[in-house]
């Protein structure tokens, strides 16, 4: 009888000597490292100078008024001169509509903010304009924030309109000034009051120095939220994070599951510290094989969405509601990332996680509009938000956690392209095993092992 033969040794100095562990592994690692590089500080370098078609909301209530036998309408001409901007043209697309409108984009997340001019807004210039006031009433344009569509967003729109009513005012304070020194130097101001009657010499001297300073810089500024967040969303972050996990849920999950499939088949050992167990080699084609990758991770995907939400919400304690639809919506988007990371793992084999972690990480966080608006990325990552599945998946949890589950707010496309990325990835799994079945690629048992058919 044979003595069992056992495989060669070698020593740790003699593999090191292997170019075959060396040059595989650096050029791997080199490339991930100068990729990943490349595809997060590129889209993160210059957010302010990419932007381009930020959305901002801009209401004109302003009713005008009359003054010294003229109609004025500043909230006409302000309005004018904002959308007319050359610094601000091509990096703000301002949406002109009414401030019921303005709170239905704010509550949709179309919006990162909004620049509000009231309805009285002509008549309290006009006011600082004619004779000192004993209570003025300053004229104030509000800006709106919206940290709910992306808590950089919105600061990116507010201090655009910080801007906007600093540049308003400056111009409306030399006008003022202008007024105000005519008035003083006009013949008989001294005697005679707004009606041409006798009034007080005070009342045409020159303004006090409160009053100087409110003719410098007369529009006050207010700052509110336009559709206000919980204090435990992260400051409008949550969903990004929650959306994080649901992605490494799927990516992550597929890779154990396909692992555990194999180890079961005996295709790979299964190492449990100093433990190694090796199990009889059972063959199965390679349709079977991820059509059974597929049926777990689908199944799986309901429990891991529910402890995903149990501690966000249950332990952690993030403002969440719709919770149902949370957990079935983070289901199919588990599901359809552990789908896709399980077709690439078919079609590339060793080098799939590789491809999936590009795929569904490095190439979808900066492109998820997640952190930095769309708006505010490079062209290439604009392309790559149309279908990278990372920012389907924001737009889905960002609906249902901050602007109540409305299908406009972004849930309708989520629900659409997490449906459309399930279907095209099975697909494309089944599509690829069954062409290498038929071409007789196996995944070929060690030599060693006897193939145990699976009964």
């Amino acid at each position: 009888m044979s003595e069992p033969t056992h495989p060669p040794h070698v020593s740790a100095r003699g593999l090191l000597r292997r170019r075959g562990v060396w040059i595989p592994s650096a050029v791997i690692l080199g490339l991930l490292s100068f990729v990943l590089s490349l595809l997060y500080l590129g889209a993160n370098n210059d957010p302010v100078g990419s932007t381009k078609d930020l959305p901002i909301a801009l209401v004109n209530a302003d009713r005008g008024t009359q003054a010294a036998g003229k109609r004025i309408d500043l909230g006409a001409q302000i309005t004018a001169r904002i959308t007319g901007s050359a610094d601000l043209k091509e990096k703000v697309d301002w949406k002109q509509v009414d401030r019921r409108t303005a709170d239905d984009l704010l509550a949709s997340g179309k919006v990162f903010g909004a620049l509000v001019i009231p309805d009285d807004f002509s008549a309290s210039v006009a006011a600082l304009a004619g004779p000192p006031q004993r209570t003025p009433h300053p004229p104030a344009m509000t800006v709106l924030t919206n940290p709910a569509a992306g808590s950089f967003g919105s600061s990116m729109a507010t201090e655009i309109n910080r801007k906007v009513v600093e540049t308003t005012s400056a111009e409306l304070g030399k006008q003022l000034g202008q007024a105000a020194a005519q008035r003083a130097a006009a013949p008989g101001a001294a005697g005679q009051g707004a009606a041409g009657h006798s009034a007080p010499a005070h009342a045409a001297s020159a303004p006090g120095a409160a009053a100087q300073l409110m003719i410098a810089e007369p529009v006050h500024l207010s700052v509110q939220e336009g559709h206000p967040l919980g204090q435990h969303s992260g400051l409008g972050l949550s969903a990004f994070f929650y959306a994080l996990i649901l992605v490494l849920g799927g990516m992550l999950g597929a890779n154990v599951i396909h692992t555990q499939v194999d180890t079961s088949l005996g295709y790979i050992a299964s190492d449990k510290g100093p433990f190694r167990v090796v199990k009889p080699v059972q063959h199965v084609t390679r349709v079977h094989h991820f059509l059974v990758c597929s049926a777990l991770m689908t199944v799986l995907s309901m429990l891991t969405s529910a402890l995903a939400m149990t501690a966000a919400v249950g332990v952690i304690g993030i403002d969440a509601s719709h919770l149902a639809l949370l957990w079935i919506f983070g289901t199919c988007a588990t599901a359809a990332m552990g789908i896709t990371a399980l077709a690439l793992l078919a079609a590339f084999g060793t080098p799939g996680p590789i491809v999936s972690m590009l795929v569904l990480i490095g190439l979808a966080i900066p492109s998820a509009g997640a952190t930095i608006p769309i708006q505010a990325l490079p062209d290439f990552y604009r392309f790559l938000a149309e279908f990278e599945p990372f920012r389907q998946v924001v737009d889905g949890v960002r609906s249902i956690l901050y602007f109540g589950a409305r299908a406009d707010a972004g849930l309708g496309r989520a629900w659409m392209m997490v449906g459309i990325g399930f279907a095209v990835s099975f697909a494309l799994g089944l599509a690829l095993t069954h062409l290498y079945d038929r071409r007789g690629l196996h995944r070929a048992a060690p030599h060693f092992a006897r193939p145990v058919p699976v009964g």
